[in-house]
């Protein structure tokens, strides 16, 4: 496996990287590890309304009735 080494880290980002690491129970470097896979990893390829619904599936959500359309969709109506 590779090494890196980051030059110039804040030595506040560095206290804030070690309060994470110890928070999520694992070392800085475990945490540096998980941070840039989670930054790197692919974008899912799901619709933006499925990416919402499932962000907050936890929190129970509303099932809502979708309305039958009856009538096909209109242009817009403006006045001048």
């Amino acid at each position: 496996m590779a090494s890196i080494t980051i030059r110039n880290l804040d030595d506040e980002l560095k206290a804030e990287l070690r309060l994470a690491a110890a928070r999520h129970g694992h070392s800085m470097e475990e945490e540096v590890r998980l941070i840039l896979r989670r930054a790197l990893a692919p974008v899912p390829q799901q619709g933006l309304g499925s990416r919402i619904r499932q962000r907050f599936a936890e929190e129970g959500g509303v099932e809502l009735k979708t309305p039958s359309r009856q009538q096909r969709p209109r242009a817009a109506e403006f006045e001048e």
